[in-house]
């Protein structure tokens, strides 16, 4: 019994002495508060009533031995010391007027007071409150900083797309500022005004370095036109200078609609694309997803074909054990997923996919699926696009294609392609594209810089622009005049030649940019809407004409785009496929007119409505891409801006004599064998002269006419000059 009560005896007194301990030390916190608190009263405020509740609370933590809790709670305890703050701040805004020790400072304090600075006037006062607020997020921030960086992360979404757009808008103001400023020269206005008032010394110090009171140096002498060449009735370049012109505002075309694509859809559409071609037997796995204007790509990785082989062992108790074991593997081949392609379309329900194996610059095959709800690409959106800009800054022949499968902007030069063959079935997209390249080219350059002759046997297309200071002549309709100007290009490709030879340019960048030259040469652009019609009418000139333009206008700024529906081989023959090595496909009806645009397969299986495969020499496969749509309001829009800058003065046509064949050197040679046989023949001047049917014909029309002025507009007979075949 005794044991026991020393033992508790022994027991207790640990406890006596703790509470002992802790009476005094809020003996001494007593005293202390009892003795500073006209101190802590000036300093804190009202906030000493957080200090003591501060005290009592750290004094308890430590009691139950729980001071762990600040090391690992103390965005806790941080957060709750900066709320003391800010209310020390909030408290400070107030003056009681019967307290004498805070009569002078606040209710928050000198510390409080310090946190709001000097609030005496507004200014002042929305400063202080400012602050107080900046505490408060700081300490909302510790006591959730899941929360704060959740709302932070939102808040930055959205605040830096709309800085972004903010940030474009300025830079294409100062832009266009830079732009009006280098067409409206301040500075030579103040010059001139100077110089008609006559202000002695400054006129005559402006006299003395303006260049243009320097003797104009004389213009290079144009070469005159051969004796045998077409007679041309043209006024080459438009009146008035570069600085006349205005170029049209971005505001002409429509803003941009952008559509929104679901990301679940495409994702769903994955797993399907992953579970078909298990199903089949092929390990695959989507590793990429692009989601373009009408059409998302997949980008799948092939699996492995694994192989296995049966491993007999024993065990440690001698039973026989059967295991599998790897042997090799080998990459699946892309030939069974190509080969799947129909599979896959009805696994995901769609009309037709197509297959990129590989993509160019990746190993993984693309698989190309329409989109359930295709959107459009407004011109406006490519030629704002920062590809667009870099390429417009380096070349006057700058064209907003489309965009690509996975969104970007795609954008071709013409001056390097430098000619474009556009195919495709009706409906497809082929004048729509048209028109993107036109208003490409109109929105970026004057009429003395790109000139534009354009040939429209439909009559109802290209007709839109009749009236644009760019066209060297009226929007041509008869095959007939689509020949004779044609004839009149060659030409003045053939002038243009002589042109550069006298400054010993190799090209038309070089030849503008000589010092020589009195004034530049612009671009030529021959846009052809329909050549399947000119073909079918007169292939026997327009072919060898074009291939001709096709062969050697590059130099000199002269780039064809041709456009047909009908890609068939008596169209596009295998001399103009080689003459236009860039080349646009859209929608087309069986894979032979594919091959013959492309040379390959897939314009068949494309979706019309501007979706197409872009083709160039750089490029080892077509780039399927989503045409720029251009609105019949757009275009009266831009035409109608163009058409009140045109000048008054009357443009004269082109026109064509038909005075060139009769140089032909060989003509006399056609003459004499004319003249000693009885009967001639467009087949037997081949023979004799070894010359093409073309060249034969144009011969025998040029006796047949000679023949008749001489015998008074009788001529022979039919029998004697018509052409045997």
């Amino acid at each position: 019994m005794g044991k026991g009560k020393t033992g508790n005896n022994e027991g207790t007194s640990p406890s006596a002495s703790i509470l002992a301990l802790r009476f005094l030390w809020l003996v001494f916190v007593g005293v202390l508060l009892f003795v500073f608190w006209d101190r802590l009263l000036e300093t804190l405020g009202l906030g000493t009533l957080l200090l003591i509740l501060a005290v009592i609370g750290v004094s308890v933590t430590y009691w139950l031995r729980r001071l762990i809790i600040f090391w690992e709670r103390w965005n806790l305890w941080l957060g709750l010391v900066v709320f003391a703050v800010a209310l020390l701040g909030i408290l400070a805004f107030f003056k009681p007027e019967d307290v004498n020790i805070l009569e002078d400072a606040s209710l928050g304090g000198t510390w409080g007071q310090a946190i709001i600075g000097n609030p005496g006037s507004d200014w002042q006062t929305a400063l202080g409150i400012f602050r107080v607020i900046g505490v408060i997020i700081i300490g909302v921030a510790l006591l959730a900083p899941d929360f704060a960086r959740r709302e932070t992360g939102n808040w930055t979404k959205r605040a830096i797309p709309a800085l972004r757009q903010l940030l474009q808008k300025v830079k294409g103001s100062v832009m266009g500022l830079g732009k009006y400023y280098s067409e409206h020269p301040l500075h030579r206005r103040i010059l001139l005004w100077i110089k008609e008032h006559r202000i002695p010394l400054i006129s005559k110090a402006i006299r003395s370095s303006d260049p243009e009171d320097e003797p104009k140096k004389k213009p290079v002498p144009q070469p005159k036109a051969s004796s045998r060449a077409a007679k041309v009735v043209l006024t080459d370049q438009p009146p008035g200078s570069s600085e006349e012109w205005q170029l049209p505002g971005i505001d002409l075309l429509d803003e941009t609609v952008k559509v929104e694509l679901s990301k679940t859809e495409a994702e769903r559409r994955a797993r399907a694309i992953e579970e078909a071609l298990a199903s089949y037997g092929v390990e695959a796995k989507v590793v990429q997803i692009n989601q373009g204007p009408a059409v998302t790509q997949f980008g799948v990785e092939p699996g492995w074909d694994k192989k296995y082989k049966e491993v007999k062992d024993k065990d440690r108790y001698g039973n026989t054990r059967v295991r599998t074991e790897e042997v090799s593997r080998t990459r699946v081949k892309v030939e069974r997923i190509t080969s799947l392609a129909n599979d896959l379309a009805l696994a995901l329900a769609a009309p037709s996919i197509r297959i990129e194996a590989p993509v160019p610059g990746k190993a993984l095959v693309g698989i190309e699926v329409p989109n359930i709800s295709a959107g459009l690409v407004p011109v406006r959106e490519v030629l704002e696009s920062a590809a667009f800009k870099r390429l417009s800054g380096r070349s006057r022949l700058a064209l907003a294609l489309g965009k690509g499968t996975s969104g970007e902007a795609s954008v071709g030069d013409l001056a390097k392609m430098p000619h474009l063959l556009v195919a495709g079935a009706t409906g497809s997209g082929k004048t729509v594209c048209l028109d993107a390249i036109i208003v490409s080219i109109l929105m970026n350059n004057t009429p003395d810089k790109v000139r534009f002759i354009m040939i429209d046997p439909k009559r109802v297309e290209l007709i839109a622009f009749d009236g644009v200071p760019h066209l060297m002549n009226p929007v041509i309709t008869e095959s007939e005049r689509a020949v004779d100007v044609l004839k009149w290009l060659a030409h003045e490709m053939d002038n243009r030649y002589r042109r550069l030879a006298e400054v010993r340019a190799h090209n038309i960048e070089a030849y503008n940019k000589n010092t020589k030259v009195a004034k530049e040469m612009p671009s030529i652009v021959l846009i052809v809407d329909e050549l399947a019609d000119l073909m079918m009418l007169q292939s026997d000139e327009v072919e060898p004409l074009l291939c001709r333009l096709a062969q050697m206008g590059r130099a000199v700024g002269i780039h064809c785009v041709v456009a047909t529906q009908r890609p068939s081989v008596d169209v596009i023959t295998g001399l103009i496929k080689a003459n236009f090595p860039t080349r646009i496909s859209f929608a087309v009806a069986s894979q032979v007119d594919s091959r013959t645009i492309l040379d390959m397969m897939g314009a068949e299986k494309l979706l019309g409505r501007g979706d197409m495969l872009y083709l160039t020499p750089e490029l080892s496969k077509p780039k399927r891409l989503q045409g720029c749509y251009v609105s019949s309001q757009e275009l009266e829009r831009l035409t109608a801006f163009w058409s009140k800058q045109a000048r008054s003065q009357p443009i004269e046509v082109l026109t064509y004599t038909g005075e060139e064949s009769s140089g032909d050197p060989l003509l006399d040679q056609a003459r004499k064998l004319a003249k000693d046989g009885k009967q001639i023949s467009v087949s037997y001047l081949q023979r004799q002269l070894r010359i093409g049917s073309a060249r034969a014909e144009q011969l025998v029309r040029i006796l047949q006419v000679e023949e008749g002025n001489k015998e008074g507009g009788a001529g022979k007979s039919d029998q004697e000059t018509r052409p045997q075949s």
